[in-house]
């Protein structure tokens, strides 16, 4: 296909356990890449995908759609501004209740659900609080030990540490509401407290002002229609994506550690 097909950008939508060269072979073509997470299963072929496509200098755009979330930008704004102070403890959940596909329940071939789903979380967390420096994780399957060939976890609960002493907590199941995939947030800072109930709907409430003031964000915004305009304003500007694959392959380290941390139950320093 890159040899017959004058190709402008490829989507690459295969599982983590089916990526071989692709990466590669498109940045030898010179096209440009959105592709989703996981990016890689282990962080050495995650980096040989940021060397690659960073040295042909083509675009790139992993697919953690929730960072362009209403809400999302907006708490990201006043972080950056320093306007609500330091960032101090973040919490996350991931539920859901379903085998999905074969290849999903073999960690060999998904990372398990933390790597693979829960992800989304820890990519979250990076974006807003920064590079973690510790990972302590436990982890079992507690629902699906009669479920042939199903050898993820199903409940996990993890804590990052920061730098500067912040704390982030995920945690996450398979075992909830069947049917639903639930992802929801909370964060504290110095001056702000925010309740998200999705990336595009959260209450802002700004405590250290006189009187407690509540923003709400509110938004029907279609986070995969705005990563992917991203992409092709970053193709057609020469600027830069807001997800490119460096910034996958960090958050797959993080997630890595996490999992590395569940299996040895030692604390992990990233």
């Amino acid at each position: 296909m890159f040899e017959k097909a004058d190709l402008d950008l490829v989507l690459i939508c295969l599982p983590p356990f089916a990526h071989s060269n692709e990466v590669e072979l498109a940045a030898r073509y010179g096209v440009h890449i959105l592709i989703e997470k996981p990016i890689a299963l282990t962080s050495e072929h995650a980096w040989r995908m940021v060397a690659a496509a960073e040295n042909a200098r083509v675009k790139t755009q992993v697919g953690f759609m929730l960072r362009f979330g209403a809400a999302i930008e907006r708490l990201k704004e006043l972080i950056n501004s320093g306007e609500i102070g330091p960032v101090g403890l973040m919490s996350a959940r991931y539920f859901c209740n379903s085998l999905h596909a074969d290849w999903w329940r073999d960690r060999s071939k998904s990372g398990g659900q933390l790597v693979e789903q829960v992800i989304h979380m820890v990519d979250l967390m990076r974006y807003l609080m920064g590079d973690a420096v510790s990972a302590y994780s436990r982890s079992e399957n507690l629902f699906h030990r009669e479920v042939a060939n199903y050898t993820v976890e199903d409940v996990s609960a993890t804590v990052f540490g920061f730098p500067d002493g912040a704390i982030g907590v995920i945690y996450a199941t398979n075992g909830a509401i069947p049917g639903k995939w639930i992802n929801d947030y909370r964060l504290v800072s110095q001056k702000l407290t925010a309740e998200f109930s999705n990336a595009n709907n959260a209450l802002f409430h700004f405590t250290a002002e006189a009187a407690l003031r509540t923003e709400t964000i509110g938004s029907e915004m279609d986070v995969y229609l705005a990563e992917l305009q991203d992409l092709l304003t970053a193709i057609r500007t020469g600027g830069e994506t807001r997800t490119p694959m460096r910034e996958g392959a960090k958050s797959l380290d993080m997630a890595l550690a996490a999992t590395r941390s569940a299996e040895t139950h030692r604390e992990i320093s990233l």
